[in-house]
Protein backbone atom coordinates (compact mmCIF):
# COMPACT_ATOMS: atom_id res chain seq x y z
CA UNK A 1 0.00 0.00 0.00
CA UNK A 2 2.53 2.54 0.96
CA UNK A 3 4.54 1.19 -2.99
CA UNK A 4 1.57 2.81 -4.12
CA UNK A 5 1.24 5.89 -2.38
CA UNK A 6 4.95 6.52 -3.18
CA UNK A 7 4.75 5.81 -6.87
CA UNK A 8 1.72 8.21 -7.12
CA UNK A 9 4.03 10.83 -5.44
CA UNK A 10 7.06 9.63 -7.90
CA UNK A 11 4.27 10.21 -10.74
CA UNK A 12 3.22 13.06 -10.04
CA UNK A 13 6.67 14.70 -9.34
CA UNK A 14 7.62 13.10 -13.42
CA UNK A 15 4.86 15.17 -14.75
CA UNK A 16 5.04 18.42 -13.15
CA UNK A 17 8.62 18.23 -13.84
CA UNK A 18 9.04 17.12 -17.72
CA UNK A 19 5.47 19.99 -18.07
CA UNK A 20 8.44 22.79 -16.45
CA UNK A 21 10.79 21.42 -18.65
CA UNK A 22 8.41 21.89 -21.71
CA UNK A 23 7.14 25.51 -20.63
CA UNK A 24 10.04 26.58 -19.01
CA UNK A 25 11.01 30.26 -20.86
CA UNK A 26 14.45 30.14 -18.90
CA UNK A 27 16.59 26.95 -20.31
CA UNK A 28 18.71 26.81 -16.66
CA UNK A 29 15.42 26.26 -14.86
CA UNK A 30 14.43 23.69 -17.70
CA UNK A 31 17.46 21.65 -17.13
CA UNK A 32 17.08 21.51 -13.35
CA UNK A 33 13.22 20.44 -13.89
CA UNK A 34 14.30 17.70 -16.43
CA UNK A 35 17.19 16.18 -13.63
CA UNK A 36 14.16 16.06 -11.12
CA UNK A 37 12.17 14.08 -13.49
CA UNK A 38 15.33 11.74 -14.00
CA UNK A 39 15.51 11.21 -10.78
CA UNK A 40 12.11 10.56 -10.05
CA UNK A 41 12.14 8.25 -12.98
CA UNK A 42 14.95 6.71 -10.98
CA UNK A 43 12.69 6.72 -8.35
CA UNK A 44 10.33 4.36 -10.25
CA UNK A 45 13.32 2.07 -11.30
CA UNK A 46 13.71 1.61 -7.56
CA UNK A 47 9.93 0.11 -7.04
CA UNK A 48 10.27 -2.39 -9.50
CA UNK A 49 13.18 -3.74 -7.98
CA UNK A 50 15.57 -3.04 -10.46
CA UNK A 51 17.97 -1.04 -8.44
CA UNK A 52 21.07 -1.36 -11.23
CA UNK A 53 19.29 0.26 -13.94
CA UNK A 54 18.05 2.98 -11.72
CA UNK A 55 22.14 3.96 -10.62
CA UNK A 56 22.90 3.29 -14.08
CA UNK A 57 19.91 5.82 -14.86
CA UNK A 58 21.16 8.30 -12.42
CA UNK A 59 24.93 7.94 -13.32
CA UNK A 60 24.18 8.30 -16.95
CA UNK A 61 21.44 10.76 -17.38
CA UNK A 62 21.12 13.01 -14.59
CA UNK A 63 24.85 12.71 -13.74
CA UNK A 64 26.60 12.71 -17.30
CA UNK A 65 23.76 13.70 -19.71
CA UNK A 66 22.44 16.77 -17.80
CA UNK A 67 25.69 18.30 -17.10
CA UNK A 68 26.29 18.17 -20.85
CA UNK A 69 23.66 19.58 -21.40
CA UNK A 70 23.99 23.00 -18.76
CA UNK A 71 27.31 22.90 -20.39
CA UNK A 72 25.97 23.41 -23.96
CA UNK A 73 23.89 26.19 -22.76
CA UNK A 74 26.06 28.38 -20.61
CA UNK A 75 28.50 28.03 -23.44
CA UNK A 76 25.55 29.43 -25.94
CA UNK A 77 24.68 31.96 -23.97
CA UNK A 78 21.28 32.21 -24.96
CA UNK A 79 19.47 35.97 -24.29
CA UNK A 80 15.88 36.88 -24.88
CA UNK A 81 17.34 39.95 -27.50
CA UNK A 82 19.09 37.43 -29.15
CA UNK A 83 16.96 34.76 -29.74
CA UNK A 84 14.61 35.12 -33.23
CA UNK A 85 11.36 34.98 -33.12
CA UNK A 86 9.40 31.79 -34.97
CA UNK A 87 6.38 33.42 -37.08
CA UNK A 88 2.91 32.24 -36.73
CA UNK A 89 3.40 29.19 -39.22
CA UNK A 90 5.95 27.21 -37.77
CA UNK A 91 4.23 27.48 -34.52
CA UNK A 92 0.49 26.59 -35.75
CA UNK A 93 2.93 23.79 -37.98
CA UNK A 94 4.51 22.59 -34.54
CA UNK A 95 1.26 22.21 -33.32
CA UNK A 96 -0.82 20.15 -35.26
CA UNK A 97 2.48 17.69 -35.79
CA UNK A 98 2.38 17.61 -32.01
CA UNK A 99 -1.40 16.73 -32.42
CA UNK A 100 -1.23 14.49 -34.96
CA UNK A 101 1.46 12.66 -33.57
CA UNK A 102 -0.37 12.50 -30.12
CA UNK A 103 -3.89 10.71 -32.36
CA UNK A 104 -1.25 8.31 -33.76
CA UNK A 105 -0.36 7.21 -30.28
CA UNK A 106 -3.68 6.90 -29.17
CA UNK A 107 -4.54 5.08 -31.84
CA UNK A 108 -1.73 2.61 -31.44
CA UNK A 109 -2.26 2.02 -27.91
CA UNK A 110 -6.06 1.88 -27.87
CA UNK A 111 -6.10 -1.86 -27.64
CA UNK A 112 -3.17 -2.31 -25.65
CA UNK A 113 -4.19 -3.52 -22.46
CA UNK A 114 -2.41 -4.27 -19.04
CA UNK A 115 -0.52 -7.04 -17.06
CA UNK A 116 -2.83 -9.53 -15.33
CA UNK A 117 -2.39 -8.95 -11.59
CA UNK A 118 -1.76 -12.73 -10.91
CA UNK A 119 1.61 -12.42 -12.91
CA UNK A 120 4.44 -14.78 -11.48
CA UNK A 121 7.14 -12.41 -11.15
CA UNK A 122 10.70 -13.33 -10.62
CA UNK A 123 11.90 -11.52 -6.91
CA UNK A 124 15.19 -11.18 -7.95
CA UNK A 125 15.11 -10.02 -11.52
CA UNK A 126 16.64 -6.41 -11.40
CA UNK A 127 19.01 -7.13 -8.63
CA UNK A 128 23.01 -6.50 -9.15
CA UNK A 129 23.72 -9.58 -7.68
CA UNK A 130 22.01 -11.96 -10.63
CA UNK A 131 23.26 -9.81 -13.30
CA UNK A 132 26.77 -9.86 -12.31
CA UNK A 133 26.26 -13.79 -11.55
CA UNK A 134 24.76 -14.08 -15.36
CA UNK A 135 26.83 -11.82 -16.94
CA UNK A 136 30.36 -13.11 -15.66
CA UNK A 137 29.42 -16.79 -15.51
CA UNK A 138 26.90 -17.09 -18.93
CA UNK A 139 28.34 -14.46 -20.79
CA UNK A 140 32.09 -13.51 -19.47
CA UNK A 141 33.62 -14.12 -23.06
CA UNK A 142 31.55 -11.85 -25.02
CA UNK A 143 31.75 -9.27 -21.93
CA UNK A 144 35.61 -9.37 -22.20
CA UNK A 145 35.28 -8.95 -26.07
CA UNK A 146 33.28 -6.01 -25.84
CA UNK A 147 35.83 -4.25 -23.31
CA UNK A 148 38.83 -5.01 -25.80
CA UNK A 149 36.72 -3.41 -28.47
CA UNK A 150 35.91 -0.07 -26.27
CA UNK A 151 39.76 -0.06 -25.20
CA UNK A 152 40.67 -0.12 -29.16
CA UNK A 153 38.09 2.87 -29.41
CA UNK A 154 39.77 4.63 -26.56
CA UNK A 155 42.88 4.58 -27.62
CA UNK A 156 41.79 5.27 -31.19
CA UNK A 157 40.12 8.02 -30.37
CA UNK A 158 43.42 9.42 -27.99
CA UNK A 159 45.65 8.83 -31.39
CA UNK A 160 43.55 10.50 -33.60
CA UNK A 161 42.72 13.64 -31.56
CA UNK A 162 46.62 14.07 -30.71
CA UNK A 163 48.54 16.58 -31.75
CA UNK A 164 51.57 15.53 -34.54
CA UNK A 165 54.23 17.25 -33.75
CA UNK A 166 56.10 18.81 -36.08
Amino acid sequence: MVTQYVFYILSAIAITGALFTVFSRNPVYSILSLIVTFLAIAGHYFLMNTQFLAVVHVIVYTGSIMVLFMYVIMLLNLNKETEPNKPLLSKLAAIISGLSLMAVLVVAFKDVSALPKNTVTNEGIGLINNLGLVLYQDYLLPFEVSSILFLAGMVGAVLLGKKEIQ
